[in-house]
């Protein structure tokens, strides 16, 4: 089996003390080092994604380039599209990158092809929908786009989608996405989280809670190993200082490997699995 982890996290943009709480966002990112990571609410002027993308990278390896790599893009607004963007951290070999702009603001979802070390492709796709909360039909036709986009006729099989949906499990932006995908989060708990919005950081100004972040799966994904929240813990300083206003999802999911006896060379079936070790490495696309 071939594991992954992926994550999803609104940034809240600048809002709200961030130069305090981002530290508290690079730490957890170190500490769970996801493969793959939906970034949304990217403020655009300070450069949050690359500073997060640096800070991070620079902790790692000592670096600022590697290990991950950052995809993002401006929202397609003549004003809306300076201040914010949507954005993608991965530590996997991008082979291709693209968005769709699923209008409402210019919102765009935005889609990168990556290589697993099978050699198969998986699709990682960061979204934010509409926010308003009475739109539903919004976000329903903002999702019915996005699944068209995805399963064009040269789709890939292996997909995750991963954002702030600012929908409740029961709206029907959500419904008509679990009829085509899997909830990580039902696949090993049973249920959507209770809540991924508000955290301390911005109540009691906020009178309302739910769930509005979500991670889902084509089903040809083998397996979820693990779903959990994560940025839920405040600053050991301050109980009201959280990482964001909403909390984050992490995922770890099983892929199924291709049929080796057809891709694989004779010396690996007559045990020397090295030499394709060595080959995956020699192959690998920089992350530069």
């Amino acid at each position: 089996m071939t594991q992954i982890s992926v994550a999803t996290l609104n940034l809240r943009n600048r809002q709200n003390r961030w130069l305090q709480r981002r530290e508290l966002i690079v730490s957890e990112l170190i500490d769970t080092r996801p493969d793959l990571v939906s970034l949304q609410e990217i403020y655009r002027p300070i450069g949050q994604a690359r500073w997060l993308r640096n800070q991070i990278n620079s902790r790692i390896s000592g670096s600022s380039s590697r290990p991950y790599r950052l995809i993002q893009k401006r929202r397609q607004h003549p004003f809306r599209g300076y201040f914010e963007g949507i954005g993608i951290l991965s530590k996997l070999p991008v082979l291709s990158h693209d968005h769709l702009n699923l209008g409402y603001g210019g919102r765009p979802a935005v889609r990168i092809n990556v290589e697993l070390i099978t050699r198969e492709t998986l699709d990682f796709v960061a979204v934010h929908l509409h926010p308003v909360a009475e739109d539903r039909e919004a976000r329903l036709e903002q999702v019915m786009q996005l699944c068209g986009w995805l399963n064009a006729e040269d789709s890939v099989p292996l997909q995750v989608i991963a954002g702030d949906f600012n929908e409740i499990p029961t709206g029907p932006a959500i419904e008509y996405i679990k009829q085509m995908y899997l909830s990580a989060f039902v696949e090993t708990q049973g249920y959507d989280p209770i809540a991924t919005f508000p955290t301390a950081l911005v109540s009691p100004s906020v009178n309302w809670s739910g769930c509005l972040d979500y991670i889902f799966l084509s089903k040809k994904i083998n397996k979820v190993v693990e779903a959990r929240l994560i940025f839920r813990k405040p600053s050991a300083h301050d109980p009201t200082l959280y990482p964001s206003d909403h909390v984050g999802l992490y995922s770890i999911i099983d892929i199924e490997p291709p049929n080796w006896e057809v891709i694989r060379p004779v010396s690996v079936q007559e045990g020397h699995s090295d030499q394709i070790e060595k080959a995956f490495k020699a192959n690998d696309i920089s992350n530069e």
